[in-house]
């Protein structure tokens, strides 16, 4: 597929693919004749990795370390149990990263909802009664 349905499908802009691509985060599978780049499904779900982690304050270096450990996990070459074992250690601490930063959001979004909430009831209260 093309970037413009690449975009639409990862809901990040044409920019922002393309910068990933600049860093190498990802990269197109393939170009068409006219140099056009085209993306696999593999593609965009490695998008939708990079989505999910920008949020949660993750680095572009954290980025492409946790891609390099879950390229090397997917890829069909035999693992030592040595080499299975420090990868999927890496994939734990972002894992366990990712949780903690999870948590924080969530008590960010309680103390939205109650601020909120306050404003709310402040405007309730101060609105003049349809009584009159």
């Amino acid at each position: 597929m093309q970037i413009g349905e690449v975009a639409a499908r990862t809901e990040l802009s044409l920019r922002t693919i393309r910068h990933y691509e600049e860093v190498g985060l990802v990269v197109p599978s393939a170009r068409s004749r006219g140099g056009f780049r085209l993306y696999t499904e593999t593609d965009v779900a490695r998008l939708m990795v990079i989505r999910r982690m920008k949020p949660l304050g993750f680095t572009l270096d954290q980025m492409r370390d946790l891609l390099d450990a879950t390229d090397r996990l997917d890829a069909e070459d035999a693992l030592g149990a040595d080499e299975l074992e420090t990868l999927l250690d890496r994939v734990r601490t972002y894992q366990q990263a990712a949780a903690e930063q999870v948590e924080k959001l969530r008590v960010q979004l309680a103390r939205a909802e109650d601020f909120e909430g306050t404003l709310r009831r402040r405007l309730s209260a101060s609105a003049p009664s349809s009584d009159s």
